[in-house]
């Protein structure tokens, strides 16, 4: 990669900052170790992805600041072999109390990139604070993203509270997915809904301020339990997909989408639209995260073949 293609900008030192949010407050209290957004603790990414003058898709702009790492986008997708993949890494092991991250990830116009993640994201025991998690995601006209990270664990009494914020413009497509495991289903005696709080948000927005739609949830597994019928019953995957779209590309892609609740794979999935014509929410419930993200990975290669003709090639065997 060549000073070109790429150019790196030092932004300040962005505040991550949950303190007003009403649910995280009985968990403000400072940890013992490294306070709370310590070096190293305050992950930071900026992401830009143009196109060249030559017409390729790069990734044109970079920042990162420790323990979040991306080091140069990938072009791997044999669909899409014009396609920038980047892998988020953390240096820092899995997230614990007092961790602060912030992405911020813009496509510009006509761009289109692939992001996930290298491995799961852990969020470990808390004692004292909370782990937080700030996205914004920009697509500007004509922009397509595909964000498919590994699937989230949360540990015994973990906290984590996460925001993501798209800004899309009326002809871009975004497609966002959440896994999230009950925990650390087979350690030792077992930890299915041990932890103490997930607050999950994730809001769309045009470039205009129109507000287009806001999903939130907050789950506690210690005031109410998860595996009963009309919640979670016996399922411990979770899958949250968004797709903002233009309202045809929906249409298609709603009609060629199965929901279903099959006994046999134990497994169930449904299908929404969300408000203001601004696109589709699927959910995928399972037994174990690999039918789960397969099922994620079947939507998506449907959400790709409407919008770029073009469907999602065979996941690599050792994801």
């Amino acid at each position: 990669m060549t000073a070109e293609t790429l150019v790196r900008h030092k932004t300040a030192r962005p505040a991550v900052d949950f303190s007003s949010a009403p649910e995280m407050k009985p968990y403000l209290e400072e940890p013992k170790a490294m306070y709370v957004g310590a070096p190293g603790k305050h992950g930071y990414l900026k992401l830009g992805f143009e196109i060249d003058p030559r017409g390729k898709c790069i990734l044109r702009e970079l920042d990162r600041r420790a323990p979040l790492i991306v080091q140069q986008e990938l072009y791997f997708d044999e669909e899409m072999p014009d396609m920038p993949c980047v892998y988020i890494l953390s240096s820092g092991g899995p997230n614990v109390d007092g961790d602060r991250y912030q992405q911020d990830i813009t496509v510009r116009k006509n761009a289109f990139a692939f992001i996930s993640t290298g491995a799961a994201t852990k969020l470990a025991e808390m004692r004292y604070n909370y782990s937080g998690l700030i996205q914004n995601i920009v697509l500007e006209e004509g922009a397509y993203l595909e964000m498919l990270p590994e699937p989230v664990i949360p540990c015994r009494h973990t906290r984590f509270i996460s925001d993501t914020r798209m800004q899309i413009a009326p002809s871009a497509t975004a497609l966002y997915a959440e896994i999230f495991l009950s925990g650390r289903k087979y350690y030792n005696v077992g930890e299915r809904f041990a932890y103490d709080i997930l607050s999950v948000c994730t809001h769309g927005e045009r470039p205009d301020g129109e507000q287009l739609f806001r999903e939130k949830f907050i789950v506690r597994p210690g005031n109410m339990p998860l595996c009963t019928p009309g919640i979670l019953h016996d399922y411990d995957v979770f899958a949250n997909v968004v797709v903002a779209t233009p309202p045809e590309h929906a249409d298609r892609i709603y009609e060629k989408t199965e929901a279903f609740i099959d006994p046999q794979r134990n497994m169930a999935a449904g299908i929404s639209r969300l408000p203001n014509d601004s696109g589709l929410l699927y959910k995928v419930l399972g037994p174990e995260p690999g039918p789960v993200k397969k099922a994620v990975r079947a939507f998506a290669s449907t959400v790709r073949q409407e919008i770029k003709g073009r469907p999602l090639p065979e996941e690599f065997p050792w994801r």
